[in-house]
């Protein structure tokens, strides 16, 4: 992801603030998804009122007199008023989270176990609530929000193997003596969740966080906070104990809050380079443990004996899917050899996709996040003519019939080099930089010279180039006819180079181990100090 800009906090009274008019400038699709949410859910709103914290069980209004505009990106509308949370309130967030873990920590494995169990069917039951929220605030089509759920949803599932998962090692090292390990929980951790996965990212900390017994302080971004609001909600319905998870708003103040305070033992962060730099080497010096995902530049190979069919269609819905907000992306596309040929047919593929508001049916992709966002991606695709690039298809002056305010850029192609900023920022919009090579080493030379490392694909009917680009390419997740490979959650996110800061990965096993720290005990019972007792017939529980 790019660096998020903080947002500007300004001072306003709640009673300055009014909704009718906000509420009414939705689209007519958008508009009973508005107030239905409103109506059914306690801590977010998507017609003009206050997103709440989470503190302690209840949904807290805040104090705050600073205070964050959230717009729907396809008209501008006021959905919520996100709170820069005070110092008092983020306090009795993390007091709470630290009071719960004294309990939460001594939780039967059992009894954890059954929240997430419980938590999945709940997730499903209102995945229509979360869609809808995400669409209103983040501006992606219906499919893709259910998607950026359904990705969450499968770590909660994987969750439920915790009795598997944190089993740990143990033998007997001499007669009657063990050495095992115990994996026990941290304490309080804190999440700080982008704005491109308000569903999928938050789900990748609170499940793995609870069923290992830790406490959760949880920061969405303040762009759209309300599928985490549900989310939240949905966890204390799934009978997560009050404290466990605790959500607080706002910009640098939260953050730097979190990588401050004391009780605070780990941080999980995914978002841009800037600050999941700030964020990395501020929590660290206050030695906590830290995971960071940073930005990325993610390059597919097509190779001349590809399936043709397939490496366009998976490069166009890699490249512009959710408006190019996303972290594994496909940015570039390295033709190699007689692939070049495959240009024209690539342009008027992505030509035809349709860019709409998220509602609207057969919409493709719908707008980004922001008008700075639009400006920034708008900015860059320019700069790439003043480089000396091509501009094959130009998605900048787009216009959206009934949406003349929304953030959108179309599909965009530009033919680069290298050298050019449009290739070596990351956009984070809907624009594909096309490179040629002549051969799969000189597309593994320009992938391996990048400075990130989320991910590469390569398309190819031969298992010999499959695993020359396996074996040779220096990224941490590689899709064989597979553009957007992010692993499932029984493995563990692997982005490497300048992609990530800290060495333990999120999710699957890394995500165990992220959220654990290991007791190795060496104890000596003397089978011959054995004193009988009578036995119970009684059914063992374990709680």
């Amino acid at each position: 992801m790019p660096c998020p800009r903080f947002p500007q906090l300004r001072h306003i009274r709640a009673s300055a603030f009014s909704t009718s008019a906000r509420a009414n400038a939705l689209s007519a699709a958008a508009l009973p998804r508005a107030q239905k949410l409103s109506e059914g859910w306690k801590g977010t709103s998507a017609t003009g009122g206050n997103t709440k914290n989470f503190i302690a069980g209840h949904f807290v209004e805040s104090n705050s007199v600073e205070w964050i505009d959230v717009h729907d990106p396809s008209t501008q509308t006021v959905l919520t008023r996100v709170p820069q949370t005070t110092d008092t309130e983020f306090g009795q967030a993390v007091d709470a989270a630290s009071h719960a873990f004294k309990s939460w920590s001594k939780t039967s494995i059992l009894t954890r176990q059954k929240f997430v169990i419980e938590l999945q069917h709940l997730l499903r039951k209102n995945a229509d609530a979360i869609a809808s929220s995400i669409v209103l605030e983040q501006g992606k089509t219906i499919a893709d929000a259910h998607g950026d759920l359904l990705r969450g949803l499968q770590v909660v599932e994987t969750a439920i193997g915790i009795t598997s998962t944190l089993l740990s090692d143990k033998i007997e090292v001499s007669k009657d003596m063990d050495t095992y390990v115990r994996k026990v929980p941290l304490g309080v951790c804190a999440s700080v969740a982008p704005f491109n996965f308000p569903a999928m990212i938050p789900l990748w900390t609170i499940p793995v966080a609870a069923v290992t017994g830790n406490t959760l302080v949880l920061k969405p971004s303040e762009r759209d906070p309300g599928a985490a609001m549900i989310i939240a909600e949905l966890c204390q319905q799934a009978g997560l104990p009050d404290g466990v998870l605790n959500v607080v708003h706002g910009g640098v103040p939260t953050v730097n809050a979190i990588c401050d305070h004391p009780d605070i033992k780990a941080i999980s962060f995914v978002g841009g380079d800037r600050a999941g730099k700030h964020i990395y080497e501020r929590g660290t010096q206050n030695g906590k443990r830290v995971q960071a995902n940073l930005g990325a530049k993610n390059h597919a190979i097509l190779m001349p004996d590809a399936n043709k069919n397939l490496a366009l269609n998976s490069i166009i819905g890699a490249a512009f899917g959710a408006a190019g907000q996303r972290c594994m992306a496909i940015s570039v596309a390295l033709l190699v050899g007689e692939a070049q040929n495959w240009l024209p047919e690539l342009i008027e593929r992505a030509s035809k996709l349709s860019v709409n508001g998220g509602f609207e049916s057969g919409a493709d992709l719908g707008p980004l996040i922001s008008p700075a966002a639009k400006a920034r991606v708008t900015g860059l695709i320019s700069s790439a003519e003043d480089d000396g690039g091509k501009i094959l298809l130009d998605g900048r002056n787009i216009t959206v019939p009934g949406y003349p305010d929304g953030n959108f850029v179309g599909p965009t192609i530009i033919e680069a080099g290298t050298n050019m900023r449009c290739y070596q920022e990351e956009i984070f919009g809907p624009t594909l930089i096309v490179l040629r090579a002549e051969t799969l080493d000189d597309a593994l030379e320009i992938i391996n010279s990048n400075r990130y490392g989320n991910g590469a694909a390569i398309f190819t009917q031969s298992g010999a180039t499959a695993r020359k680009f396996e074996t040779d390419v220096n990224v941490g997740q590689i899709g064989v006819n597979v553009p957007i490979p992010v692993p499932l959650p029984m493995f563990s996110w692997s982005g490497n180079k300048g992609s990530v800061l800290g060495d333990i990965g999120f999710y699957g096993k890394s995500g165990i181990n992220f959220y654990t720290q290991n007791k190795t005990i060496t104890s000596l019972w003397r089978a011959e100090d054995a004193i009988g007792n009578r036995a119970s017939v009684n059914m063992p529980t374990h709680h």
